[in-house]
């Protein structure tokens, strides 16, 4: 089962490929679908339709366990605040197995001072819920 583990709040979660709820927020299994079905808040202004640069992620560890970057994907990627080798959006990479991402200062930080969403009640903050294997 593959786990993802997201920087620097450290939390791993792990899921059966095919088992999760698809809430069509980027693609399915996608870092930002994992994050949404276990109530992690990574932005995604968009929507997870690779429109913006929000749920930018940088890879860590596993880049061989995400899907590989289309065109579309590395074009609005290079915009992204921060952009650095291991650069992906969180909306665009699909999990295959273990891997570990940093969300860049410029968005975590926001996050962690108690903010929510940039886009304020445009976007409600996830739901927590439990994930588990049928």
């Amino acid at each position: 089962m593959p786990k993802v583990t997201f920087l620097p709040a450290n939390e791993t979660f792990e899921f059966e490929s095919g088992k999760l709820p698809y809430h069509e927020h980027g693609k399915p299994e996608s870092l930002l679908d994992v994050a949404i079905n276990f109530g992690f808040h990574l932005e995604h202004a968009c929507g997870g339709n690779c429109a913006c640069t929000t749920c930018h992620v940088v890879v860590k560890s596993g880049a061989e366990n995400l899907s590989e970057e289309d065109d579309d994907e590395i074009d609005r990627c290079e915009t992204a605040a921060d952009y650095q080798v291991g650069s992906r959006l969180g909306c665009q990479a699909v999990v295959t197995g273990d891997v570990v991402v940093e969300i860049p200062a410029w968005n975590r930080n926001y996050i962690s001072e108690g903010g929510a969403s940039i886009l304020g009640d445009a976007i409600p903050p996830p739901k927590i819920r439990s994930i588990s294997a049928e």
